[in-house]
């Protein structure tokens, strides 16, 4: 199975111009990467190049633009060659109020997170495919492992990501297309600074960038850390819903009376 190499090609990093996305984007250039960055914000994205200019390459590009993505990964390849390694970051989060609904807000959530990473997919598959061969990681979050408090519209486009990329890995396998999910835990960001709970096992987004491009040469299909509260998710969501429901309202403060 493929296992991306700087030696075989550039790699093109979504949501570039801040957190998880530019953390990755530093760890790649100083592992010996070219990187395109993309993100909506020139302004910011071009501060994020200008780190690394002979590395990073600014492409200013709405994600949910479908049209337009696929401009810029054509270009991408016209100036800087093949795409061996993608990371498809990009993604928003709306901290949720204890009342109400905002279907407008669950909306543009999914057009963004699920939306945006399925327009990257369609032109870097079939550049992939032609190519010989490719890799691709796409940020989910162990919020999509089960429902969660105040994370339906979040943990469900993670969710929706999750069993996305499980299913396209039987079918990329046999085109030589590594297919890998990036779920992290609580990392310090600009989208988790919104959040006003505890965050346990939070950790500091260089050390997020280091894991994942860890994950990207190592291979597997999922890579998640920090393993202590990736895997307890994993194990409350084999819970029958019954011990389920209480436990987490429990374990958060929120939920039920």
């Amino acid at each position: 199975m493929y296992r991306a190499s700087h030696l075989d090609g550039m790699a093109l990093v979504t949501g570039a111009s801040s957190g998880i996305g530019k953390a990755v984007a530093l760890e790649l250039a100083r592992r010996g990467w070219r990187v395109a960055l993309l993100a909506r914000r020139g302004d910011v994205l071009d501060e994020v190049a200008r780190e690394r200019p002979d590395a990073l390459f600014a492409h200013v590009c709405d994600v949910t633009d479908t049209a337009a993505v696929q401009a810029t990964i054509a270009k991408i390849i016209a100036e800087h060659g093949k795409i061996s390694l993608a990371f498809l970051n990009v993604g928003t989060y709306v901290p949720e109020v204890a009342a109400g609904f905002d279907a407008a807000s669950v909306m543009a959530t999914f057009a963004v997170n699920i939306g945006g990473t399925m327009a990257c997919l369609e032109p870097l598959i079939a550049h992939m495919k032609q190519g010989g061969g490719g890799q691709i990681g796409v940020n989910a979050s162990v919020a999509g492992y089960g429902g969660l408090p105040r994370s339906s519209a979040y943990g469900a486009s993670k969710a929706a990501l999750i069993n996305f990329c499980a299913s396209q890995k039987f079918v990329l396998d046999p085109l030589n297309i590594r297919m890998q999910i990036v779920c992290p835990g609580f990392v310090r960001t600009p989208l988790t600074a919104k959040n006003t709970f505890p965050m346990p096992g939070i950790i500091e987004v260089e050390d997020a960038g280091s894991r994942i491009c860890d994950g990207f040469a190592r291979g597997g299909f999922e890579i998640t850390f920090p393993r202590r509260l990736s895997w307890t998710l994993k194990a409350l969501n084999m819970l029958p819903y019954s011990l389920y429901f209480p436990l987490v309202a429990r374990i958060t403060g929120q939920g039920q009376s």
